[in-house]
């Protein structure tokens, strides 16, 4: 019995033991601490990595911004919010404090996902605002990334005193790992900042891609971008299955935020295990709510699965597609094949909303049969973005059978965006 995350719930699969090569999953998922969430916070807190303390830079400050993530992210802020906002306020109780929601190129979160993210408390008392990528009343041009692209940020971050973030780390699909200098691109940037940063030629590096920030890109934009918005100070938590806190980095945004990736490189790296069938999720919920998210899941089952194989993906996806650009670029396809040609022909300054997205999953449609399992979604949705819907794990398992023979070798990676699969 194999336990899987869907939406906020578990499904417990079987694969037959002459069938099944292994499993792979991130360290994380068993990492055992004794401390309290709280705790481990606050010793992050009270030993920053390369950086005065938080609050040492608050101090004489009239006004701030603590930058966070959006409701597709499963920061635990009901746990850093408030020791954030205690520790500032103890020193100052009079600044000013805006949390500015990094949804990037995501819609807004809505006052009940604060709820569920903050606790009604702080939604209710503080100033939250969600930043909108495409409302340039509220964007203002702060120079030149080293990749070309126009670097546009919002202006309350830009015009604030004293600019902080608060996000977690994970391995990212192109970005190398998360948080950090994510916070402010794409957090906070302008659609034309965003699509300047995901151009199909950097998204087609072999250097974006999971785990790796050396030499990536599109991390080498993402740092000078929080350089010039002056991120003073960062709060990263490392969190485990149950998206509880089991590691915390606080300090400078970029050696706090890589002593964190090392942390989670060391949990999540994985040896590849190749199969014809590769089993993943995108870890539940809220990064299984649409298929644009799904992605990155998939992406783990692409470096384990061997070419033309298939990748049963087991999302709930009960908030749709997650982009009309997504849907419609994918569904208006003859095929994978002719959408990536298409794409990879896209010059750097004409990336178009969700094109990103739209190739890796081009990119991973063109080599595999994709088999998306959840009750909660409309099954003429997926089928029309040239992938296969069951409702049940059952019924994808026997499709793939059917696909790729009775004796075909499986894999399962439970929690497809907790790891790093490497050679």
């Amino acid at each position: 019995m194999i336990k899987i995350p869907y939406s906020t719930k578990t499904l417990k699969i079987n694969i037959d033991n002459k069938n099944l090569k292994g499993i792979l999953i991130s360290k994380a998922h068993n990492y055992k601490v004794n401390e309290s969430q709280e705790y481990i916070v606050n010793r992050a807190l009270d030993n920053p990595i390369g950086s005065e303390r938080l609050e040492d830079l608050v101090k004489n400050k009239n006004n701030m911004v603590i930058i966070t993530s959006d409701h597709t992210r499963p920061v635990p802020s009901n746990i850093t919010m408030p020791i954030l906002l205690n520790r500032i306020r103890k020193v100052n109780p009079s600044i000013d404090i805006t949390i500015l929601i990094a949804t990037g190129f995501h819609r807004p979160t809505t006052r009940e996902e604060m709820i569920n993210k903050f606790g009604r408390e702080i939604v209710e008392k503080e100033k939250i605002i969600n930043h909108v990528s495409t409302d340039k009343n509220d964007l203002t041009n702060v120079g030149v990334l080293p990749s070309g692209g126009q670097l546009i940020l919002n202006k309350l971050a830009i015009n604030t005193e004293l600019l902080i973030s608060e996000g977690f780390i994970e391995p990212h699909f192109f970005a190398g790992f998360s948080g950090g200098r994510k916070s402010i691109l794409p957090g906070i940037a302008s659609a034309e900042t965003i699509m300047a940063n995901h151009c199909s030629e950097f998204i087609n590096s072999n250097q974006a891609r999971t785990g790796i920030i050396e030499d990536n890109p599109i991390h080498r934009d993402m740092l000078y971008a929080a350089e010039k918005a002056k991120l003073a100070f960062i709060l990263n938590v490392v969190i485990d299955a149950d998206k509880k806190i089991i590691n915390a980095f606080a300090g400078d945004r970029r050696l706090a935020h890589e002593e964190g990736c090392k942390f989670v490189m060391e949990l999540s790296s994985v040896k590849k295990i190749e199969a014809d069938i590769a089993i993943t999720s995108n870890g539940g919920y809220p990064l299984d709510q649409n298929i644009y998210q799904a992605v990155k899941g998939m992406t783990a089952a692409e470096t384990t699965c061997r070419k033309g194989g298939v990748i049963i993906m087991i999302a709930a996806c009960n908030d749709g597609h997650g982009g009309k650009s997504f849907y419609d670029n994918v569904s208006n396809a003859k095929n994978p094949r002719e959408l990536l040609e298409r794409i990879l022909n896209v010059p750097r300054n004409k990336t178009i909303p969700d094109q990103w997205e739209i190739q890796i999953l081009a990119r991973i449609l063109n080599d595999y049969t994709v088999i998306m399992v959840t009750d909660l979604c409309d099954p003429s949705m997926i089928e029309n973005m040239h992938m296969k819907h069951a409702k049940t794990f059952e019924e994808a398992l026997k499709m793939a059978y059917n696909i790729k023979g009775e004796k075909a070798e499986v894999v399962v990676i439970p929690d497809g965006v907790s790891v790093v699969v490497s050679d």
